[in-house]
């Protein structure tokens, strides 16, 4: 049986101050708008945290799937602009498969298709246009293709991008000896890791939107003292540690490769809770949350984003109905007692922080407040 591992965790506390200091809001526009990311990536080279998954006789720090989902989850909350999560993946594959003197600089994973005159086409490759590689799974197997031969296309996120390379850059490059245990391909990889980016994300989200409701003033107070207001952040809340929940759970593995039952129900509940706090977030904050001066369009466009990432609710859920109706014989409780089947240490033997910790939400206000007109709902907080 595993055990979610809820001890303090000494790689996040590396990567906390590291991502303060060098990704901050103003760094994410800078980069958004075309500049370079290489000092911001020399930095997190520079601590390791690209190597984490390797082994150590490789020179990394052989760690488990458990054992970044806290980086990971650092990395969606502070809106990295980099691939870092990819990299670190990509590259243990590449070590798995020999192939680790070729995993230099950033890389991310895209899945690609090869066209009939032999070019190799990748749609929405996440953070493409930062990347300075691309691990590509296609029908002929895998490849590492430097992103700067590409043509490059804008996506609908602004460092995504749709990335294209010709026949002859496709035959360049050799193939990779990659091979994954049963029921593991480079969707399933990029879901857990989206998973906990989201997870990050969304904790992020829901802490400026309660900061918002106890400072916005409406009627002579905080919006957050409005019961209407109350509600949507309890649901944000329910949401946001639920998705937590589900993300632990699809980085639960001894070693860094996941389990793809655990991932579609990571991926499916993550995907699901980015489009609801997206939503509740921006009914809260008002048209101001809108605006590119605001720093919630930074979080939640990355939501959105993300929620399309390697599949959205749909895919997954698909994934998990098709578990259920294939592989299990019995109740579908049996199979979700199976998927989920991890323990949280007690609290003797764990320390803070819990699995899933979310700040309490503003006080109701007591009985007999009259709560302004609107039956509690603050009008014109926009």
């Amino acid at each position: 049986m595993d055990t979610l591992d809820t001890r303090d965790d000494l790689f996040a506390d590396a990567a906390g101050p590291l991502l303060r200091d060098q990704c901050s809001a103003g760094q994410v526009r800078a980069i958004e708008a075309g500049g370079s990311p290489r000092a911001l990536w020399t930095h997190l080279e520079n601590a390791g945290f690209a190597d984490a998954l390797l082994p150590e006789d490789q020179g990394g720090a052989g760690l488990s799937l458990a054992q970044v989902f806290a980086v990971w989850e650092l990395c969606g909350a502070h809106h990295l602009p980099v691939p870092l999560a990819e990299t670190m993946v990509a590259r243990a594959l590449l070590a798995q498969a020999g192939c680790a003197a070729a995993a230099g600089g950033s890389i991310t994973l895209a899945q690609g298709r090869v066209d009939a005159a032999g070019g190799l086409h990748c749609a929405n490759a996440s953070l493409g246009r930062v990347a300075d590689a691309a691990l590509v799974q296609h029908a002929g197997g895998w490849q590492l293709l430097p992103v700067a031969q590409a043509r490059a296309e804008p996506a609908a996120f602004c460092l995504d991008a749709h990335l294209h390379w010709s026949a002859a850059q496709v035959a360049a490059a050799p193939l990779l000896p990659l091979v994954l245990r049963h029921g593991l391909d480079l969707r399933t990889l990029q879901a857990c890791l989206t998973a906990a980016l989201l997870s990050g994300n969304l904790a992020s989200v829901l802490l400026r939107t309660l900061e918002y409701a106890n400072t916005r003033q409406q009627f002579g107070r905080p919006i957050g003292k409005f019961q209407a207001i109350q509600h949507q952040l309890a649901v944000m809340s329910e949401h946001v540690c639920a998705a937590r929940m589900a993300a632990q759970l699809g980085c639960q593995s001894a070693d860094w490769l996941p389990e793809r039952l655990r991932v579609a129900v990571a991926k499916a509940r993550t995907s699901q809770a980015a489009l609801a706090v997206a939503e509740a977030s921006h009914a809260i904050h008002g048209a101001i949350g809108f605006t590119q001066e605001c720093d919630l369009q930074l979080f939640t466009r990355r939501l959105h984003a993300w929620r399309q990432t390697a599949g959205s609710e749909s895919f997954w859920h698909a994934v998990a109905g098709a578990a259920l109706v294939d592989q299990h014989q019995g109740l579908t409780l049996d199979l979700l007692r199976a998927t989920t089947d991890v323990t949280v240490p007690s609290r003797s033997s764990a320390a803070t922080p819990r699995p899933c910790e979310i700040p309490a939400a503003p006080q109701a206000p007591g009985p007999g407040v009259d709560e302004g007109p609107g039956g509690g709902r603050p009008g014109g907080h926009a």
